[in-house]
């Protein structure tokens, strides 16, 4: 049986990287919606099996300047008020926790690069164990008030809020387990240069820490989908 994956991308190079291979090995058809298309957010979000929403350089506070905001997080809400399937990465947690009614406010701090977790209990018991004693990428200046209902699994040394799952089919990850870190990480040094400029980043090393952390990453990012996808009732 056919199963569709609706992926909301804001940028173009983050897209979903490692997670690709996990979702396509689990049977799903990948159709993305990115800003700027006639019809991003304008069908049913409910129709789809999995709803991915990825990252992005805005803050979810921000419709005043990008008023597309609105629309998604109303989309995002109908699709978790429903308990469907829906997984979000950095932008795309902080845009469930809002829509979840949660307050997503900047953090006052540019985590920006590869560190490890601390898993809570609940998250050593989640799919997150997988990423346990692996150091993940973070880039992010915003974090979020946990949702009502929803379980913390995860903190970083200068993040308390760093992923949260209501039930089974609702995960949010505030870092990006899903970054691929070969070549393509180019991508993410260009694109996010003026960042890393004010936030006094050097690439060059960033870079290093890239290709030293990639390959462990990747590996457990997939088991974590896997496992996620499984635990949620979404894999074959």
């Amino acid at each position: 049986m056919t199963k569709t994956a609706l992926v909301l991308r804001h940028v173009h190079f983050e897209d979903l990287g490692s997670f690709l291979e996990p979702l396509q090995a689990a049977g799903y058809i990948i159709c993305y919606s990115s800003v700027g298309d006639p019809d991003f957010c304008s069908g049913d979000p409910l129709a789809p099996d999995l709803l991915v929403v990825l990252g992005g350089p805005i803050g979810v506070y921000e419709e005043e300047a990008y008023p597309f905001l609105a629309a998604e997080r109303a989309f995002i809400a109908t699709r978790v008020a429903s308990r469907s399937p829906t997984i979000g990465v950095c932008l795309g947690a902080q845009l469930i926790a809002s829509a979840l009614g949660a307050r997503v406010f900047p953090s006052g701090i540019k985590e920006i690069g590869f560190s490890r977790l601390t898993l809570t209990d609940a998250g050593r018991s989640s799919p997150l164990r997988h990423l346990d004693g692996v150091d993940v990428l973070h880039w992010h200046g915003d974090t979020y008030i946990l949702p009502s209902g929803a379980a913390n699994l995860a903190s970083s040394a200068v993040v308390e809020q760093q992923a949260f799952a209501l039930g089974r089919n609702i995960l949010g990850l505030q870092f990006h387990p899903e970054a691929e870190t070969d070549q393509r990480f180019e991508r993410w040094l260009v694109g996010h240069a003026a960042e890393l400029a004010a936030a006094n980043i050097d690439p060059p090393a960033l870079r290093l820490e890239a290709q030293k952390h990639g390959k462990a990453l990747k590996d457990a990012a997939a088991l974590m989908l896997r496992d996620w996808l499984a635990a949620a009732g979404t894999a074959r």
